[in-house]
This record gives structure tokens, C-alpha cells and sequence, in this order.
């Protein structure tokens, strides 16, 4: 869907939806989205649904547990643990 939207050119938030889910990549593009400057990430589980297998990060610290934790929520719940990150925007 993001891909159709790319095209169609809509604005999107900054995120990551590539194939390379090693942390350090991961670890970069949610650097890449705001985490560098503060701004908090969403990581998403890509088969996800129901919130099952997202997180809001909030700062460096926690991203490395964060992506553990829900990889293994991800995987347990969909079979598949690959993960999307996007810039969260908290509720004004």
C-alpha cells in the first residue's frame, strides 16, 4: 500500500520498509526518521495487524530491546518477524 501511495506521490512520514532487517540497519533508518534528533519511532510488525508486534521508541536506548521484542511478537504471532519503521507522531 505504501508503495502505491510513493507513487501516487502522497506525503508519507520517513520510514524504512526495506528487505535488510539486520539491527544495524534497522538501527540506522529509525536513526535516519527522527530517533537522531529526538523524535520518537513506530516500529510495525510488516504482517501486522491488531498492534500486535508494534513499538514506540522513544530513544536510542530502547531501540535494540525494542526490535527484539517485537520481532519475537511478530514472529510468534504472523511466522514472520521482518519489521517496517516509520516517524511516530504522539496524539496533540
Amino acid at each position: 500500500a505504501k508503495e502505491i501511495m510513493q507513487r501516487a506521490r502522497v506525503p508519507l512520514l520517513p520510514g524504512y520498509h526495506g528487505a535488510d532487517q539486520t539491527f544495524e540497519t534497522l538501527q540506522a533508518e529509525a536513526l535516519a526518521c527522527g530517533l537522531a534528533d529526538g523524535k520518537p519511532v513506530l516500529l510495525k510488525a510488516v504482517l501486522g495487524g491488531g498492534g500486535k508486534g508494534m513499538r514506540i521508541v522513544d530513544s536510542l536506548g530502547d531501540l535494540e530491546g525494542a526490535i527484539a521484542s517485537a520481532q519475537r511478537e511478530a514472529r510468534s504471532s504472523f511466522g514472520d518477524d521482518r519489521l517496517l519503521i516509520e516517524r511516530y507522531l504522539p496524539r496533540a
